[in-house]
């Protein structure tokens, strides 16, 4: 790859860089939603780009990025929304600032950041296999795995009204659980708020109902990854998943992050997945590097100005499902999927202790405290307690990352 510069001052250790130029929406306090792209400390705003003439078709684009949402966008296609990527990474690259420069940048630091795309339907997967073990251990320790976690990507659909943009607060949930040694269950808060670190898929292309999408086709269908916390509530999950899975204890809040990085700025960081046996079946089977090597981690503070402790470090090559089989086992029966549907990962989780990406494993089921910086200890999630992820590949100095992810938790309502 070739070494790019700019005009535009970027530090170095922006995961905003000119290799990435991920999408976005935002405003700068008017108002105003509009798509962007986010470049170290700044954000070309692509309505302003396109009022120039940058793209051509002035009225044209200008309308597509006053929209409040990407899908528009995204559904022109990768030829066009990779000609709008090129064509910014081009006018960042000029030996000077152009005359137009102040007119089409925001401080991104400034800027007010939205859900980047509506979202028609969420799909949360479960595909790592530490984290199935792991889980699997604490409620089946003789049979870890169920007989079908090697055969298939297990997923569900959850909810899509509750996927929020980061710095939405979450609310802890209330629901039925059942105490330990009980056979009644009690209405009551959760006791055991939960994240779930995750990397997300945003489909960029609408397929026809009936038709599949073979792994060989995901990237055509992939727009982009964001970075996602599926929150979860292990007491009401525990209680309610049998039979159907889950239900309250997993719809009552996920959050992303603001900025899509698309497919092609990612492909210098695919590596080979897991080994897999027994071999997938025909309609799984992938060819060459079809994960990604992208750092995690996740850090916990007990308030807006306590001190962050970091807790877990992980990173998506793991996945032992890889994001093209998981489209392709979501689609193998003629499920169709539409422009802005979001597909997430399931919890990432590494094979140490260090790299398990959720407070159930972390605290092994709250037997084992995590200690954090400023004295305390947690088992499970507290009121007040800032979840912030971060993600981010690099190699051979080039960085490409996500920013981050956050909510803080506050107290919920019991209800009428």
């Amino acid at each position: 790859m070739r070494v790019l510069n700019s005009w535009l001052h970027i530090p170095a250790d922006s995961d905003f860089s000119l290799y990435n130029l991920p999408y976005g929406i935002f405003h700068t306090g008017d108002g105003k939603p509009r798509a962007g792209i986010a470049v170290g400390d700044h954000i070309v705003d692509l309505a302003a780009a396109a009022e120039t003439g940058l793209f051509g078709k002035r009225r044209f684009f200008k309308k597509i990025f006053e929209q409040s949402t990407l899908n528009d966008f995204i559904a022109l296609g990768k030829p066009v929304t990779g000609r709008i990527r090129r064509k910014v990474q081009a006018w960042l690259i000029q030996d000077s600032a152009p005359e137009n420069a102040e007119r089409l940048l925001a401080n991104r630091l400034d800027a007010h950041m939205l859900m980047p795309v509506r979202v028609g339907n969420y799909t949360d997967f479960y595909s790592s296999i530490e984290h199935a073990t792991n889980v699997g251990k604490m409620f089946r320790p003789d049979n870890p795995l169920l007989p079908n976690w090697r055969w298939i990507p297990v997923g569900y659909h959850g909810r899509a009204s509750s996927v929020v943009v980061s710095g939405t607060p979450i609310r802890r949930p209330w629901g039925q659980i059942m105490p330990p040694g009980q056979d009644v269950p009690v209405y009551a808060a959760t006791k055991q708020l939960d994240f779930e670190l995750e990397m997300a898929f945003v489909i960029g292309k609408d397929s026809a109902l009936g038709e599949p999408i073979g792994a060989a086709q995901a990237d055509e269908y992939i727009f982009g990854l964001v970075l996602f916390n599926d929150w979860s509530a292990r007491d009401i999950q525990r209680w309610e998943y049998v039979p159907l899975g889950p239900f309250l204890g997993k719809n009552f809040g996920s959050s992303i992050s603001p900025w899509i990085v698309p497919l092609e700025a990612l492909r210098p960081f695919r590596v080979k997945g897991p080994r897999q046996h027994p071999a997938p079946l025909s309609y799984l089977q992938t060819r060459g590097a079809r994960n990604y090597d992208i750092a995690l981690e996740v850090a916990i503070a007990a308030a807006e100005k306590s001190p962050q402790t970091i807790v877990c470090r992980s990173n998506t090559k793991y996945l032992y499902w890889s994001f093209a089989q998981q489209l392709a086992h979501h689609t193998v029966n003629g499920c169709n999927v539409c422009v802005g549907d979001l597909m997430a990962s399931g919890t990432i989780s590494g094979p140490e202790a260090g790299t398990y990406g959720s407070m159930l494993e972390l605290s092994w089921g709250g037997k084992e405290p995590v200690r954090m910086a400023d004295g305390g200890t947690r088992t499970f999630l507290e009121d007040g307690d800032i979840v912030t992820m971060r993600a981010a590949a690099e190699k051979n100095g080039i960085r490409v990352g996500f920013g981050d992810v956050s909510g803080m938790i506050v107290a919920g309502s019991a209800g009428k």
